[in-house]
């Protein structure tokens, strides 16, 4: 079976994990994680990047960072994972969904100024499949509103809207370092601050509520309890990973962008003939090849063609189910918007296998997909 998804190594993980061991330093903040913390401002030109045990903790750090209290609301899209919403729900908020855009399958901006409310505290914007968001009108609405703007980016790495790196136009962003992602540790993330203003109360939140970054620096002669804040470091070992992958973080790029090449030549065929519709990336957009999806023409359709490459021994997945239909989604948070599109979307996108590794095998894929796709459409409707 040729996998959805097949973590990669480039080589200098496991001595980098060495030298992190050989420094004797191999909790937070070690001289690895501050490799990467210089690395993530260089290439997003953040004021402050901090690492993080996964992307879920940075999400849950901007919450504790916007003082969130029970009964404010934020507004974000139900397509998208669970750790979007959680992260405020976890402070007593109530996410407020609204549908997303046909083409991108991002937050659709037309119909946010409905859904504020006098409770509105923020607007929480995921760049799915690494593609931006139309983030100069949701700028625009959160400044006219008074709101915050936190961009969920986990997929995002390396990807930009007008040349700016996304993750840093709204006032904090989320990275993900996850083994499905581009750039991983495993288990990772990173909160970004876009200004300074952010960065001080960051830092103490992310160290259980401690001024302890202060003291190390020598601008405290001890350290002490003094705001909320939970333990949301990673590992030196992580961050010996994540290094390693950072330093080629651009030929990492380069090569999925060059897979996602491939898929996309092949499917605009299929895409002509009415069997399937292509990823659309906006002009002003620079994506990372985070995935290649489809959309075909329902859910049996959708079925029949995992289905068909299963047997052809090669994996396909489905994504999200919309967080507005999900028991907990209905407990926690309301709707501000029909979700016309995020149903139909749920029921018939199907992501393609893309990861380093596979370029040899992608030949087999896309004749498997051939055939599957001809079996699933043509044969049934």
């Amino acid at each position: 079976m040729i996998p959805f998804n097949r973590p990669f190594m480039t080589g200098r993980e496991l001595p980098m994990i060495s030298q992190a061991h050989a420094n004797g330093h191999l909790s937070g903040d070690g001289p690895f994680t501050k490799q990467c913390h210089e690395w993530l401002k260089q290439r997003t030109n953040a004021a402050s990047a901090l690492l993080t045990h996964s992307c879920t903790a940075a999400l849950e750090m901007a919450a504790l960072l916007l003082d969130l209290k029970p009964g404010d609301e934020v507004i974000m899209p139900s397509f998208t994972f669970v750790s979007t919403a959680n992260a405020f729900v976890l402070r007593g908020a109530v996410p407020v969904f609204i549908d997303v855009r046909q083409d991108t399958f991002n937050l659709d901006e037309s119909l946010i100024e409905a859904a504020i409310t006098p409770r509105t505290r923020a607007i929480c914007v995921v760049h799915y499949a690494g593609v931006a968001c139309e983030m100069d009108t949701i700028m625009e609405i959160a400044s006219r509103h008074g709101l915050a703007v936190i961009e969920d980016a986990a997929q995002a790495i390396m990807s930009s809207y007008k040349g700016r790196p996304l993750g840093t136009i709204g006032e904090l962003g989320a990275f993900s370092f996850h083994e499905t992602k581009n750039v991983i540790s495993g288990e990772g993330g990173a909160l970004l601050c876009r200004d300074a203003q952010h960065t001080e109360r960051a830092e103490i939140i992310r160290e259980k509520g401690t001024n302890r970054s202060r003291f190390f620096r020598g601008q405290v002669d001890k350290y002490t309890w003094v705001d909320v804040g939970s333990s949301f470091l990673p590992g030196e070992i992580t961050a010996a990973f994540l290094y390693a992958q950072m330093e080629q973080a651009d030929q990492i790029t380069a090569r999925r962008l060059a897979i996602w090449g491939r898929y996309h030549q092949w499917a605009e065929t299929h895409e002509k003939a009415g069997r399937l519709r292509r990823p659309s990336i906006p002009a002003d957009c620079t994506h990372n090849a985070h995935m290649y999806q489809l959309l075909l023409p329902n859910l049996e359709a959708r079925t029949r063609f995992i289905s068909g490459m299963k047997e052809r021994g090669v994996q396909c997945v489905f994504h999200y189910i919309p967080l507005h239909s999900s028991p907990a989604g209905r407990q926690f948070a309301r709707q501000g918007s029909d979700m016309t599109v995020s149903d139909s979307i749920s029921e018939q996108i199907v992501r393609m296998p893309l990861w380093l590794g596979m370029e040899s095998d992608l030949d087999f894929i896309l004749d498997a997909s051939d055939h599957a796709l001809r079996e699933a459409v043509d044969c049934n409707g």
